[in-house]
């Protein structure tokens, strides 16, 4: 409705030439929030950040406004794997993924829970809850929380279901502030109706059975180019996928989702599409840009 305050909405953002232009770029195209890598999201060996690196990055984004601040790990982590040297190797990798996101004043990191291959899901499931353990032993997280990201459930990934995200979040919010990552364009692929009203409600109603709304702390805002239920991870641009534009209007109004930041993860297949993914998300919503959401955001994360 006009002047009402927006949802917050954002995309993944390039660190190209220096993390701070992350932040830059999110700026420049309009983000309230953004998501980034820290790293080389296809490379085991990541450099160690400088503490000028660091402190740039944060006056840069501090000056901007620019909230929640979101880490997406490297590609190669497998913290389910069944084989020993890949997951040590995982969870070697996770440690320095969540020291960077510390070290940079994110506030959360997102990852994706990993394939059972060569194992059961159930045995994937825990091999990941223990490699997260293990990964953030004896570190100060200091604000940032760890995310489960739900999946497609292409061949052996888990994670397709909300119930084996939750069981995955359970196992470590004991000792550990953990939270899920939710993708749309998953959630299509893996079988949740969000495309058509009742399946929008359904797949609400499940969540919260499941994993808890109140856990769900951003959501990966992507249309599909693949059919529905075809455990395929191909992300589209909003409204010209599998979803649709409706299904986007009724997925960013919901009363239960809206006040959760939302992050495009679309193709750039020209340049400008990001930020006419930004336009499509906030004219579906239909309300302004957000410009003074950052003290709401900031109580609703102190509230836990």
């Amino acid at each position: 409705m006009p002047g009402e305050i927006g949802v917050r909405v954002g995309v993944h953002t390039s660190i190209a030439g220096g993390l701070e232009n992350a932040a830059h770029r999110a700026k420049k195209i309009g983000c309230d929030t953004f998501q980034m890598f820290s790293g080389n999201p296809r490379g085991w060996r990541a450099q160690d950040l400088t503490p000028e690196e660091c402190e740039r990055f944060r006056e840069v984004r501090a000056a901007y406004g620019l909230s929640p601040l979101v880490i997406h790990d490297n590609y190669l982590i497998n913290l389910a794997s069944a084989n020993s040297f890949i997951r040590e190797r995982s969870i070697a990798a996770f440690r320095h993924e969540l020291e960077r996101a510390v070290a940079l004043g994110a506030d959360y990191l997102v990852t994706h829970p990993g394939s059972a291959r060569d194992s059961t899901a159930g045995q994937g499931i825990k091999a990941c809850i223990d490699s997260v353990r293990q990964a953030a032993k004896g570190l100060k997280l200091d604000g940032l929380r760890i995310l489960i990201e739900n999946t497609a459930g292409q061949g052996s990934v888990i994670g397709r279901t909300f119930e084996e995200v939750a069981e995955i979040v359970a196992g470590n919010e004991k000792d550990l502030p953990m939270g899920v990552c939710i993708d749309t364009a998953h959630c299509f692929e893996a079988g949740y109706a969000v495309h058509t009203q009742a399946g929008l409600a359904q797949t609400v109603k499940a969540l919260d059975s499941t994993a808890g709304l109140k856990n769900v702390r951003v959501i990966h805002a992507n249309d599909s180019k693949s059919a529905f239920g075809s455990h395929a991870d191909r992300h589209e641009h909003i409204g010209k996928g599998q979803i649709g534009k409706e299904a986007f209007r009724r997925i960013v109004c919901h009363p239960k989702l809206r006040a959760i930041p939302f992050i495009c993860e679309t193709p750039i297949d020209k340049p400008g599409d990001d930020r006419r993914n930004l336009r499509m998300m906030r004219r579906l919503a239909g309300v302004v840009a957000v410009s003074s959401q950052q003290s709401a955001f900031s109580k609703r994360r102190s509230g836990g």
